[in-house]
């Protein structure tokens, strides 16, 4: 009797962590053993019609400079230093047949500063991952085992920015301004741009811009950014990835009822959508750009959860 009931309470133990299973993770619509999310958007198709917008030849950078005073979500930060391997005091380098000299370089950094790409791995809720990724299976102190941002192929597609600041009447948006699905309709359709499955949607709101240098610890301690009903209307479209100008794409303090940054686990872990934060978005739009090809072919580091980077617009 006692094993029976015994057998009875873990099979029902198991039910209920199946149940649970169920209830906090869904497997990718592109396959269990997906990593890529997204990026699966990337087709040759999709690559000759982003290619099509291409019209003046010109290119602008959709990353930010960085150095050590750079400001970052804490504890993250960046020291770089230039050394001359063998050349001290003066000394040159003879074995290549003449008085050689060189600079080398060594950086100690947060991969999650400045203009950066977050990966599938970086957020998720209660244990989970994108793609039923269990915490306790992929995350090792040496690099992540299963969704690293090594895996991300290029992603080229179509980019789009949307100007948020404009649409709102406003030079720049303010920390805790939010912008959720009427809005973001309201500036899509004020700009004539139509938002479409694979677009790289970029948001402008002015932040970077006009904080990052003027007030550094403002900048960094709060932004505007897309509301938690915002996210789930973005994702409903299947973009290739969403980003911002700012350093967390969502706002802080969060719209009233959301939870900070939970509009991460809507794109990361629920879709595999990839979000891009402190985009160098305003340049695009003082060129009357609202639409451009996108490329980005990030740093191949095998585990990273996050990767500084510098996408191209190409337009």
């Amino acid at each position: 009797m006692r094993r029976s009931i015994a057998a009875c309470i873990a099979a029902a133990a198991l039910m209920a962590g199946g149940a649970a299973l169920a209830d906090d993770c869904v497997h990718s619509k592109w396959g269990p053993e997906d990593e890529i999310g997204s990026a699966n958007l990337v087709t040759p198709e999709n690559t000759l019609a982003a290619l099509k917008l291409v019209k003046q030849g010109k290119s602008l950078p959709l990353g930010i400079v960085i150095d050590s005073s750079t400001p970052a979500f804490p504890p993250r930060s960046l020291s770089l230093e230039v050394v001359q391997p063998g050349q001290q005091g003066g000394k040159k380098l003879t074995q290549f047949g003449y008085e050689g000299n060189y600079n080398d370089d060594l950086v100690q950094t947060w991969l999650g500063i400045g203009s950066q790409i977050d990966g599938l791995g970086h957020l998720g809720e209660k244990g989970y991952y994108y793609n039923c990724n269990d915490e306790k299976d992929i995350a090792e102190l040496t690099g992540l085992k299963r969704l690293g941002t090594h895996n991300i192929p290029p992603l080229v597609g179509r980019g789009v920015v949307l100007d948020m600041a404009a649409a709102a009447g406003k030079p720049h948006l303010e920390a805790g301004d939010h912008f959720g699905p009427e809005e973001i309709k309201a500036a899509a359709r004020a700009q004539g741009v139509e938002l479409r499955k694979g677009d790289i949607i970029l948001f402008h709101t002015g932040w970077t811009e006009a904080m990052l240098e003027s007030d550094p610890k403002a900048w960094v301690s709060g932004e505007p950014g897309v509301s938690v009903e915002g996210m789930r209307y973005l994702v409903s479209l299947e973009p290739m990835a969403i980003g911002a100008d700012t350093w967390g794409v969502e706002p802080i303090p969060p719209a009233p009822g959301d939870g900070a940054f939970y509009g991460h686990v809507i794109a990361l872990k629920e879709n595999g959508v990839y979000l891009l934060e402190t985009m160098n978005t305003g340049p695009l739009l003082r060129e009357g750009v609202n639409e451009f090809m996108f490329v980005l072919g990030q740093a191949r580091i095998r585990g990273t959860v996050q990767m500084i980077i510098n996408p191209v617009a190409l337009y």
